[in-house]
């Protein structure tokens, strides 16, 4: 949740005007899409539910000590993006920050692909050395310059960003019992990187509309992600589908009495060797076609 602080995506939407309208106000859009897709993400969620120690409170505590460092440094950082954005030509690293967030949607999606691109800080770098303008180097030093004077605005949409993603790692951690087994990780990452996608056509101007698209993709995926009760699910469908033969059952009673005067034995014998046979019945994958059992590809959305 710290990268984006750390290698210039922030500041980079910052001077972008990703968090704010035309009209200079804060941009509700922007700040949800901000906070939940470059604080948030599936990095966090994966994270959380599958790598975080501890109680559900001592996660939370870990995530709000997180946060009481990260939404300074986010309204530091916004302070400095204003300071910075006076020395550079707006519409050319507006085309940067676009690229800046397609790079994180390409190493999303794919980790593959993410070996050849080069790495967030050094396309904002670049951004920052083609952009120079230098006669905004006089208006910086001119007496008229207050540079402790920063927009209030601007500062106050940096913390919401923050905040928001502060708040959604916090809910996730919060319901981790009940997403923990039942999300597709790979899938709400694959979502998590088109919305990205969206969100940089939207910062390059590219987007011929005004709607919230990149949050709508993210709450579609988070709905497709998410699959309440598939490991119940999956259990029924096994003990329906199991094989309901006399000989499958292991209640004498259940079999009828033996004409010739045979004990119970036989027939458990008969019962082991049966389960055994089903439990052999199974690919190289862990599935077991036997029983319908979904394996690990099966359980997979088509498209993927």
């Amino acid at each position: 949740m710290g990268l984006p602080l750390i290698d210039g995506i922030f500041p980079a939407l910052i001077i972008a005007g990703a968090l704010t309208t035309t009209a200079g106000d804060p941009s509700i859009t922007g700040i949800l899409q901000t906070g939940l897709l470059i604080f948030g993400g599936s990095a966090t969620v994966a994270v959380i539910l599958a790598e975080m120690d501890g109680t559900r409170r001592e996660q939370l505590t870990s995530i709000l000590l997180l946060g009481a460092l990260l939404i300074p440094v986010a309204v530091a950082e916004a302070a400095l993006a204003e300071v910075i954005a006076e020395v550079l030509y707006f519409k050319r690293f507006h085309r940067f920050a676009g690229l800046v967030i397609l790079a994180v949607a390409a190493k999303t999606a794919s980790s593959k692909v993410g070996e050849y691109l080069p790495s967030p800080s050094v396309i904002v770098g670049l951004g920052l050395v083609a952009s120079f303008n230098p006669s905004g180097i006089e208006a910086l030093i001119s007496p008229d310059t207050n540079l402790l004077t920063a927009n209030p605005v601007r500062l106050l949409s940096a913390g919401a960003a923050a905040g928001t993603g502060v708040g959604f790692a916090g809910a996730v951690a919060l319901f981790a019992p009940q997403l923990r087994g039942n999300v597709d990780i790979d899938l709400f990452r694959f979502g998590s990187s088109v919305a990205l996608g969206m969100l940089a056509l939207e910062v390059l101007g590219l987007m011929p509309t005004q709607a919230p698209v990149a949050l709508g993709v993210l709450a579609v995926t988070a709905l497709f992600a998410f699959d309440p009760g598939s490991d119940e699910e999956a259990l029924d469908e096994f003990v329906d589908d199991a094989p309901a033969t006399e000989s499958a059952t292991p209640n004498a009673n259940a079999n009828g009495a033996v004409a010739d005067g045979g004990d119970d034995s036989d027939r458990t014998d008969d019962y082991d060797a049966l389960v055994d046979d089903g439990a052999d019945e199974t690919d190289d994958d862990g599935s077991e076609p036997g029983y319908g059992y979904p394996g690990e590809e099966e359980s997979r959305a088509p498209w993927l």
